[in-house]
């Protein structure tokens, strides 16, 4: 009984993204706990790895945040690659709408977020973190729906969190970049070229792409640029076909995005949320929430991404550059661009990465603002589309 219950859980379009809620509030229940010191050793649980010279040394929670995301963004990297190529976003016609939200989506919640913090030259290092979208998150909360939702919100709003991510990998690679090792970066260049040289030769098998991206993971680590970066660039290279000697098709990067899916959605996500979102409320007040980093963070995933998805779009489909989905109603859509203030893992991510240097460690003042706006956006978004859906499938 309990094995069929849990493989049925696991077939839930939502079922990651409740995984993903289970592990956030299990961290800030034991952070806010007589356990607080068992969780903070558990982060800080030392993981080294050592081959002859090379030593690679850091505690859990930067273990799973510059090596397990790495896994994560290299299957977004796939999805991309899969999108573009033979996807949504090989469509013209079907990228206009979602592309020109996505801008919008990221441009406003910045604007605002600097807007705030104009003048604090730690804060505003955190400009980023309300342009993220949580596409594990967002898509979970619609499912949730069933029925009620057309078909083409769903892959509208599909289209526009790839578009988000891609935003995200861009911003991570130009701003949030420290110090460089040439020598590293030469190695990572070494690497790439590798990666290279196998898809001019023609090789499909995935082996001697992992192999090099390893070397790719750990020159990237060393060189100042963010790891998980290297995942996305090897996501890139992985072949999308292959044929075998007896002339049978082979999609390896299917495979592996299939292969992978499990892992990262039940796994490393969860984990992830589980090492990140241990806020620690002793001491604190509502004025913390309402001031600095915080209320920058909640006023831009709250209100700069519903305003700039929406405005953006409407916009859009105004002046006839764009076409609004095939059934879907103004409500559905407006509802759809506040599901996209769910930053959650995306933007606990780059908060991380934002304030990296600032020895601010996990007393980081993000992590409120993104839970507490992340939650906001997920209810008003889940309550608008199941309003303006009230005359679809059952209920």
């Amino acid at each position: 009984m309990l094995q069929a219950t849990l493989k049925n859980f696991f077939r839930l379009e939502a079922a990651g993204a409740i995984l993903l809620l289970i592990a956030a509030a299990l961290a800030m229940i034991l952070n806010n706990s007589p356990l607080a010191d068992l969780y903070q050793s558990f982060l800080d649980t030392p993981v080294e790895i050592r081959i002859g010279a090379l030593q690679i040394a850091k505690p859990l929670f930067l273990w799973v945040n510059d090596g397990l995301m790495a896994v994560f963004f290299f299957m977004i990297g796939m999805e991309v690659k899969r999108e573009v190529l033979v996807g949504e976003l090989s469509q013209p016609s079907q990228l206009s709408l979602p592309l020109i939200a996505g801008i919008g989506g990221i441009a406003l919640p910045a604007g605002i977020y600097i807007l705030l913090t104009a003048g604090d030259s730690t804060a505003i290092q955190g400009w980023a973190i309300p342009t993220a979208t949580d596409i594990a998150f967002a898509l979970g909360i619609l499912a949730l729906l069933g029925p009620r939702v057309p078909a083409t919100l769903k892959l509208f709003l599909m289209t526009l969190a790839i578009i988000d991510d891609l935003g995200a990998i861009i911003i991570i690679a130009l701003f949030y970049t420290t110090e460089l090792s040439l020598l590293s970066l030469s190695v990572a260049g070494g690497a790439i070229a590798a990666l290279v040289l196998l898809k001019v030769r023609k090789v499909t098998r995935v082996t001697p792409y992992i192999l090099i991206g390893l070397v790719l993971w750990v020159s990237v680590l060393k060189s100042g640029v963010h790891a998980t970066l290297a995942g996305v660039i090897l996501g890139f290279f992985i072949p999308m076909e292959s044929v075998d000697e007896g002339g049978d098709m082979h999609y390896p990067l299917d495979s592996l995005i299939h292969d992978l899916h499990y892992g990262v959605a039940f796994g490393i996500l969860p984990l992830f949320a589980f090492v990140n979102a241990g806020v620690n409320l002793s001491g604190m007040t509502v004025n913390d929430l309402f001031s600095g980093v915080p209320i920058a963070i909640v006023a831009g995933l709250f209100i700069g991404k519903q305003l700039g998805v929406f405005g953006f779009a409407w916009l859009a489909i105004v002046s006839g550059i764009a076409k609004r989905p095939a059934g879907v109603n103004w409500g559905q859509l407006y509802g759809t661009a506040a599901l996209c203030g769910v930053g959650f893992t995306m933007s606990l991510f780059i908060g991380s990465l934002a304030f990296e240097g600032t020895g601010l460690g996990y007393s980081r003042p993000d992590r409120l603002g993104i839970i507490v706006g992340s939650l906001a956006s997920g209810i008003l978004g889940y309550l608008i589309i199941r309003y303006a859906s009230r005359d679809r499938g059952n209920g």
